[in-house]
């Protein structure tokens, strides 16, 4: 049976890691380009040594093993946690949320940027490691919970409260983290709503995901109700691919990196129910090749559906792979008024 210690002697030297690498750019006809390299320049090649060997030590003096169950893939490249980052414009004074901080190479830049992180980690051993090493640090506090269950927004609206008490500039906190990935759709579904108290969420995600969040397109069998709900409560941007062999244990799959900017309830397309709304879209996509008119009829009668798709400047066949946000949203109010 291999061991932790044996996997990490395995691993590939720091040098030997690759770069992440800017999205594809699109030609006039649609198809994808080569990606470029996106470059780095890191502090010195000690530090990036330190960092990478501080992640291995780390785990190894705990006796700890990747849990597969929790999505554990612990990221051995400091050039990646610095994009992350940046990605978010991470500055002084900033309140940034990281759920899964594992052991803390993220935390550590965001903390060096001048950022105030809470950060929320299902693991306890986890927790233990990363509350042992900033513990010298009034920046950094981190809670032992299950972020798809736990109120997220009992926890940071004390904080933003507090700045505010201190007439700090801040209005709303970031969220910066490296997603274990089976529960990436959980976490967006929960964070893109709150656009009150989050600016941006900067995720990184499955590369699959990523592209199927960001880029899918109509009439496509990747477009889902998720992309609908995305658009409504952002403006998601792919920001640079991820190779698979910068974490460990390594995944059967690249990431990529996705900063999802929230929009505020002012700015959100204008329905008289978000759930009534989403209710209705995901009715939509459950008959996916059916007509509009079929599998919306539970709401109202065909006919119905047919003269608000009139009114709504849609054609009567229309079907839920070739409806746009705004589509959706004017067929919803359309059927509101029936």
């Amino acid at each position: 049976m291999t061991t932790a210690v044996q996997l990490f002697h395995s691993l590939p030297p720091i040098a030997s890691l690759p770069t992440a690498t800017v999205p594809a750019a699109k030609s006039s006809a649609g198809a994808r380009n080569q990606p470029a390299s996106l470059h780095v320049v890191c502090a010195s090649r000690k530090s990036r040594d330190d960092d990478y060997h501080a992640t291995l030590k780390a785990l190894n003096s705990k006796g700890r093993f990747p849990r597969k169950s929790l999505g554990q893939h612990y990221m051995l490249n400091p050039e990646i946690n610095g994009q992350l980052a940046r990605a978010a414009n991470v500055e002084e004074g900033d309140v940034v949320l990281e759920i899964g901080p594992g052991t803390g190479s993220l935390t550590n830049v965001l903390i060096n940027s001048g950022a105030t992180v809470l950060a929320i980690e299902k693991d306890p051993h986890m927790v233990d490691l990363v509350r042992e090493r900033f513990e010298t640090t009034d920046k950094f506090k981190v809670l032992q919970e299950d972020f798809v269950k736990c109120h997220i927004r009992s926890h940071i609206s004390p904080i933003l409260e507090s700045r505010k008490a201190l007439n700090v500039s801040l209005i709303r906190a970031k969220v910066v983290s490296n997603l274990p990935f089976n529960i990436s759709t959980d976490v967006i579904k929960l964070l893109l709503p709150m656009g009150d108290i989050f600016s941006e969420v900067v995720l990184l995600l499955q590369e699959e995901t990523a592209v199927r969040l960001v880029e899918s397109s109509l009439l496509t069998s990747e477009y889902r109700p998720i992309n609908v709900f995305v658009n409504f409560y952002s403006e998601p941007e792919y920001n640079f691919r991820v190779p698979r062999t910068n974490f460990f244990p390594q995944p059967n799959v690249d990431a990529a990196v996705v900063t999802f900017r929230l929009k505020q309830a002012p700015d959100y397309p204008s329905v008289a129910s978000t759930k009534s709304f989403f209710s209705m879209v995901h009715s939509a996509f459950n008959g996916k090749r059916k007509m509009l008119r079929r599998s919306l009829q539970h709401i109202c009668p065909s006919n119905e559906i047919e003269r608000a798709l009139g009114d709504a400047g849609l054609p009567t066949t229309s079907r839920p792979e070739e409806l746009t946000l705004d589509d959706f949203v004017k067929l919803y109010n359309m059927i509101a008024k029936v």
